[in-house]
């Protein structure tokens, strides 16, 4: 079976690439009738919590002080990782048949489960239309569940990690190394007991402690660790919106990506802390079948059952060749309607009944029948459907090839997985990129940006 394009020139070729389909639960051909910068952090509550106990500019409240908050661990109920209701399922992005897929009790269970991010600049990686790098064939430790490289410190004492950072900052000069060692090493629940323990021993705010300590990409790190998960993706959407422009990018990574809990908490976050409706300003920044698509995402509406159903994924491979490669001109909203509702296992099982049914695979048809933010808001869905981890690992990469590094995404995306997979986005980049992620992290970056990085990816 054969790829037309794929690999992308430049690319080796990886283990199970292309695939045998052998792998497919589908039946053989025949079954089937085939047709051929940080805001302010208001001290506003988060969501809405009168008694939240975090009163006073610059504050936020900590996971848990709000109905639905993020629980300590800050993780989804997959096989390996702590349960919490407050943070997603790993997103992992892919192209093709055969890429590297995580179980499927990763995208739920009963704790319904779904992604963080966004791309400063809105534009997405050159790799974008019809030139993804090629995704490697799934690992073996890929099926043993995921895990972040921060867990919480056993030991814990919030008071204790309050006075040390209080020594760091006092006097002349800043002990960069001793807030190193103390961030890198705490789950963000810890990291909001420390920064309430701190207003309480000292009456002063950690956050504009550290703000007056700290500058450029490490004072943007430091801040986005002490950040809630769901304030982080509120206040990311608001960022990719507010002033001029539209950083279409991050709208995509958070709203394509999320569990419906998740959307919902962070709509309700962007309303209490911002004062503004979600949508709203989605539909004033966006525009055409873009919005349209994002408006859907906002909702928290997908099916999120994790049993797939074989039929239908056959009826909808039917239905979207139908609407764009089976016709001349495109159906967007039948491509809408489909990638905005089903469930991430049962499109990953649409995506083959579309490649044994056309022959080839869903993503390059979406490449030749959208262009644009809308394409890439499709394929993202996809991407995550088939594998959350790769997603991650390939915009990893991105943020840093060439001249130049694109740090508000490097912060990002290791900030918001690790407490969820950056262990495995870690073994994917290495199998995608034959380079560790820690190597490719010390090349691009320096001083205690670099040293706080490292830190939380692990050597």
């Amino acid at each position: 079976m054969s790829y037309p394009g794929y690999p992308p020139a430049g690319y080796p070729p990886f283990p199970g690439y292309p695939p045998t389909g052998q792998e497919s639960s589908f039946p053989p051909p025949g079954q089937y009738p085939y047709p051929s910068g940080f805001p302010p952090m208001g001290g506003g509550a988060y969501p809405p919590a009168p008694s939240s106990g975090y009163p006073g500019p610059g504050g936020y409240p900590a996971p848990g002080s709000y109905p639905g908050a993020p629980q300590p661990g800050g993780a989804p109920a997959y096989p390996g990782v702590p349960p919490g209701p407050g943070f997603g399922a790993p997103p992992g992005g892919a192209g093709f048949p055969g890429y590297p897929q995580p179980p499927a009790q990763a995208y739920g269970g009963p704790a319904q489960v779904p992604l963080p991010g966004g791309y400063p600049g809105g534009q997405m990686p050159s790799q974008y239309p019809g030139g993804q790098a090629p995704y490697p064939s799934q690992p073996a430790m890929m099926t043993q569940g995921t895990q972040g490289t921060i867990r919480p410190a056993a030991n814990f004492d919030a008071m204790r990690d309050a006075e040390i950072l209080r020594k760091a900052m006092k006097g002349f000069g800043t002990d960069e190394q001793a807030i190193v060692d103390v961030v890198s090493s705490r789950s963000n629940d810890q990291r909001q007991k420390i920064k309430a323990a701190f207003k309480t021993m000292y009456g002063k705010d950690l956050i504009k402690d550290l703000k007056s300590e700290l500058s450029g990409n490490m004072e943007e790190l430091i801040l986005a660790l002490f950040m809630p998960l769901t304030y982080y993706d509120a206040w990311s959407l608001r960022n990719a919106m507010k002033g001029a422009g539209t950083q279409e990018r991050v709208l995509i990574e958070i709203l394509c990506t999320r569990t419906n809990q998740e959307i919902r908490e962070i709509v309700r976050c962007y309303q209490s802390e911002f004062g503004r409706d979600l949508e709203k300003d989605i539909r004033s920044d966006t525009s055409g079948h873009f919005e349209r698509l994002l408006v859907s995402m906002c909702q928290g509406n997908r099916d999120e059952n994790q049993t797939v159903n074989h039929q239908l994924a056959q009826d909808d491979a039917q239905r979207l060749y139908q609407a764009g490669e089976g016709k001349l001109g495109t159906d967007e909203s039948c491509f809408n309607m489909v990638l905005a509702t089903r469930s991430f296992p049962q499109l990953k099982a649409t995506m083959e009944a579309y490649h044994r049914m056309a022959n080839r695979d869903l993503l390059s048809s979406i490449g030749r029948e959208f262009s644009g933010n809308v394409e890439n808001g499709l394929k993202a869905i996809l991407q995550c459907a088939l594998n959350r981890s790769a997603f991650f690992a390939e915009r990893l990469y991105c943020s840093m090839k060439g001249a130049g590094t694109d740090d508000s995404t490097l912060v990002r995306i290791v900030v918001t997985r690790s407490e969820i997979d950056l262990v495995q986005i870690k073994q994917v980049f290495n199998q995608m990129y034959q380079k560790t992620l820690s190597t490719m992290i010390a090349g691009d970056t320096s001083g205690d940006y670099r040293k706080l990085l490292l830190a939380i990816v692990g050597q």
